[in-house]
């Protein structure tokens, strides 16, 4: 009886080592937080695998439906895929007519990028139909794999970059080191459609050319889109290159405004400089750097420059020196002295209206005007004002001599405008009458000089008749205070003009105890 207890509690405690051993053999082959068998190699993503009847898709695993999905290329499925393989397998779309010929598969490796793995390519002939397969060799037994968080968080960073670029109005595309365009972004691919290059159901791969190629170095610079056999006019670009590691990655601004705006200051130019062209005035306007953008024919003949010097457009400092070469700006005391003096003269035409008058050694006069122009501009005019200045000094030099003759003459004399203001009058009238009308800044008419004239001689009918609309004619006797007397006569004379004049009376008792004629010299 004791035996069989103790060989049924033998049985149970047998019974309880196996199990707990066939646990723990159990846990060391399965892996307790995944359920795989132990060393046991775990397996990798699904690959793409992709089932072409020519360019029709037959089949394809999810990984190979997202994949198009993601493609930014509108069109059939056979254009989406190239637009991933292309770039990655530059010899894939030459290779596919050849796959019916081959005994193996097809196998492409695309060259690393930085850190990124590389992809690799399986294609072959299944029964008249294209298989191809993409997969990450790395990956596979390798449980590389992303949490759903990370891969919907990086999914949400795609969209939003795709769709920026989308959205972005620049064109923005990636050429492969030979030049071809590997991907752009949908303005790119709207420009295409809309210059007939390719619809944008129509694209094959590679990606339709706009621009020509160009070098990794090349600066910023103008392109433009002609549109062969179309009628309507080209499309301009502010063009950006940026190399990178493999290929260059560019982007097109559109520059159609700037471009028309330059083309209508051109011609605006244009239209200036033929106005200006037969104008006898020299005309030079100068940047903000000061460099000579416009001239006209007039200031060559003005400066006696070289035209070739003109159109290398010189700096305003490199204009005057040739000037000063060529002794067309008054001659300097001293080089120091002349060039502070056009240091002024700038200056002063960017602030604001400024002219002056060059006496050149020639003999010749010149008036200089600077004139301030929008963005810092300035513009110089050169008008030869010798003939004018002749004139001027000729006419001065008969007023002078006229008003010499006038002062030689024993009679006082006041001439006056139609208008009732003094013109001018002489020396023995200004002494009789205490004035000085070259020197006064006011106004003297002749109702002016009536009140002068009877203050000091006191009430007379002829200042009634002087006052007259006519006064033409009138004439009295005058008893100045000392008792001399003074005969006043006025008459008409060219241009409306009056002319009024006093000499002594002609009572001979009067004038011999005057002093005879000298009674003006003595007033």
């Amino acid at each position: 009886m004791q035996f069989d207890w103790f060989q049924a509690v033998l049985i149970i405690l047998s019974s309880a080592g196996a199990a707990v051993l066939a646990l723990v053999f159990s846990a060391r082959l399965v892996d307790p937080r995944t359920g795989r068998k132990g060393g046991e190699a775990v397996p990798g993503p699904e690959p793409a695998v992709f089932l072409f009847q020519g360019k029709r898709l037959l089949d394809t695993t999810g990984p190979g439906r997202s994949l198009l999905e993601t493609a930014t290329m509108a069109g059939d499925d056979w254009s989406r895929l190239l637009s991933f393989v292309g770039p990655r397998f530059p010899e894939f779309e030459g290779a596919v007519p050849t796959l019916a010929d081959r005994r193996d598969p097809l196998v492409l490796t695309a060259a690393a990028e930085g850190r990124r793995h590389p992809v690799q390519l399986r294609a072959e002939d299944v029964n008249g139909a294209i298989r191809i397969t993409i997969l990450d060799p790395e990956a596979e037994g390798h449980g590389r794999a992303v949490d759903a968080l990370s891969f919907l968080a990086m999914e949400d960073e795609l969209d939003l970059m795709r769709r920026t670029l989308d959205c972005l109005p620049a064109l923005v595309w990636r050429e492969a080191e030979d030049g071809e365009v590997i991907w752009a972004n949908r303005a790119y691919l709207a420009q295409c459609d809309a210059d007939d290059v390719a619809g944008e159901d129509t694209f094959t791969w590679p990606l339709p050319r706009l621009f020509p190629p160009t070098r990794d170095g090349d600066a910023p610079h103008r392109a433009r889109i002609t549109r062969a056999g179309v009628q309507q006019p080209d499309h301009w670009f502010e063009r950006h290159c940026f190399p990178l590691a493999q290929g260059r990655l560019q982007f097109a601004f559109a520059a159609d405004a700037t471009v028309k705006a330059e083309q209508s200051l051109h011609g605006f130019v244009q239209t200036l400089s033929k106005t200006f062209a037969d104008l006898p005035i020299g005309l030079g306007v100068f940047d903000r750097q000061r460099k000579l953008q416009l001239f006209n024919p007039a200031l060559i003949e003005l400066t006696q420059l070289h035209a070739e010097f003109l159109i290398g457009r010189p700096s305003l400092h490199s204009f005057l020196d040739r000037l000063r070469e060529a002794r067309m700006v008054p001659e300097p005391k001293d080089y120091r002295s002349w060039r502070l003096q056009m240091t002024e003269l700038e200056k002063a035409a960017a602030a604001g209206f400024h002219s002056e008058t060059w006496n050149l050694p020639g003999g010749q006069t010149y008036r200089v005007t600077g004139r301030p122009h929008p963005d810092g501009a300035v513009a110089f005019l050169f008008e030869d004002i010798t003939t004018e200045m002749t004139l001027t000094r000729r006419f001065r030099a008969e007023m002078a001599l006229g008003q010499d003759a006038l002062d030689q003459m024993q009679e006082a004399v006041a001439v006056f405008r139609a208008s009732g203001d003094l013109a001018f009058s002489n020396r023995r009238y200004d002494d009789l009458w205490g004035v000085e009308p070259a020197t006064s800044l006011s106004r003297i008419t002749l109702r002016d000089s009536v009140r002068l004239w009877e203050e000091g001689c006191g009430p007379n009918p002829i200042w009634e008749a002087l006052g007259a609309a006519s006064p033409a004619g009138a004439r009295g006797t005058l008893r100045l205070p000392d008792g001399r007397l003074l005969e006043c006569h006025a008459r008409p004379i060219g241009a409306g003009a009056l002319l009024v004049g006093f000499q002594p009376a002609a009572a001979p008792a009067v004038l011999e105890e005057a002093g005879g004629t000298d009674l003006l010299h003595r007033a």
